[in-house]
């Protein structure tokens, strides 16, 4: 099994969840999350930021420089799928999402080892042994 995290942006948590739903994903979880992609910083917030041992200065400068850098909201989504199920999820968090300019999102597929039912104990997931 893999698990799929998708970082989206705020207005296309609906659409997403409507897609993911139609095409059979209708469990997953979605969480509030901020973040910055790779857009580079200007040459002389770098300077700063640098010259205050990594940190941006408490003063007007600071302020600034903290718009510059500023963390974007996002929203987090995280399913769990069988191993031939992540190409059709993929597909459908890129599609809905896709627009073609920066900050669209990213996504991770990564390995889940193994899962249980807290209720009952219970094992459901052992990619491990496979």
């Amino acid at each position: 099994m893999k698990e799929i995290m998708a970082f989206i942006r705020l207005n296309m948590v609906n659409p997403t969840k409507h897609a993911l739903a139609k095409v059979g994903y209708p469990s997953f979880t979605c969480s509030k999350a901020v973040g910055r992609g790779k857009r580079p910083l200007a040459a002389e917030a770098i300077q700063v930021i640098m010259e205050n041992a990594g940190s941006v200065p408490a003063d007007e400068i600071g302020e600034h420089l903290s718009e510059g850098i500023r963390l974007v909201p996002r929203r987090s989504f995280s399913l769990i799928v069988d191993d031939e199920q992540v190409a059709l999820a993929v597909k459908t968090i890129i599609q809905v999402n896709q627009t073609g300019t920066p900050g669209d999102g990213r996504l991770f597929v990564m390995p889940v080892a193994e899962g249980y039912n807290i209720r009952t104990g219970e094992r459901q997931v052992k990619e491990l042994d496979r």
